[in-house]
């Protein structure tokens, strides 16, 4: 028996949710009952291809996009070339490998979106939260890597290796928390972002971020 999509119900509540449309009006104007589109967008149903065709019509995007095979809405496979260098490329990064430089691209890219969005919130203890998280992230990434190699000494480092990943660890989880605080402060309409928002603000840069969302939400599923 052939599994039904999973990734196509909530691409399609997510499109009529970010573009405000009630269930209702969606329903109408896409010529089925609203009972269908829920069941539709609730995964009970599996649509046929004239359905698909006419929401992606409707909703300006690609088929692919609809299925979940593309992270961006105009559809196809994201590339090295696709997304834009964030800074002038080092010699070493010349030499590096495509997957390299193409994982380095996504989360470049995708850092500058968040600190834009942050820029535009205006709150600081969100800001200093996210840094933190990020900051801490890379500190116990770069302690990993520098314990690949057991020739490398130890003194760089004023924490205990044993005990400083957990640390680090402890310290993102404490600033999840001052973000669940600081975010209470912030207005929902100026803060609102969604994937609209997001390829309208960055044409460029949008394809590294909701690229790396896909590949991070492929790579928990299989935890699941």
């Amino acid at each position: 028996m052939k599994e039904m999509n999973t990734e196509f119900p909530r691409i399609l509540a997510l499109l009529r949710k970010e573009r405000h449309i009630s269930q209702k009006a969606a329903a109408a104007d896409l010529g089925v009952a609203q009972a269908l589109l829920s069941h539709y967008e609730k995964g009970k149903r599996e649509p046929g291809l004239e359905f698909i065709v006419r929401v992606a019509d409707y909703y300006d995007v690609s088929a692919d996009y609809l299925l979940g095979r593309s992270a961006v809405t105009t559809g196809g496979i994201i590339t090295e070339n696709d997304i834009p260098n964030t800074e002038a490329p080092s010699k070493a990064q010349v030499g590096a490998n495509i997957s390299v430089t193409l994982s380095k691209k996504l989360l470049m890219n995708s850092i500058d979106i968040i600190y834009d969005i942050l820029g535009k919130v205006s709150e600081s203890r969100l800001t200093v939260a996210v840094t933190s998280i990020l900051s801490l992230t890379v500190y116990k990434v770069f302690r990993l890597v520098f314990r690949s190699n057991k020739s490398n000494s130890q003194t760089m480092f004023e924490i205990a290796d044993e005990r400083a990943c957990h640390l680090a660890d402890a310290g993102v989880h404490i600033a999840e928390a001052d973000i669940a605080t600081a975010v209470k402060s912030i207005d929902s309409v100026n803060a609102e972002i969604s994937t609209v928002l997001i390829e309208k603000e960055y044409p460029k840069q949008s394809a590294a971020l909701l690229s790396l969302i896909k590949s991070s939400e492929a790579q928990l599923r299989k935890q699941l």
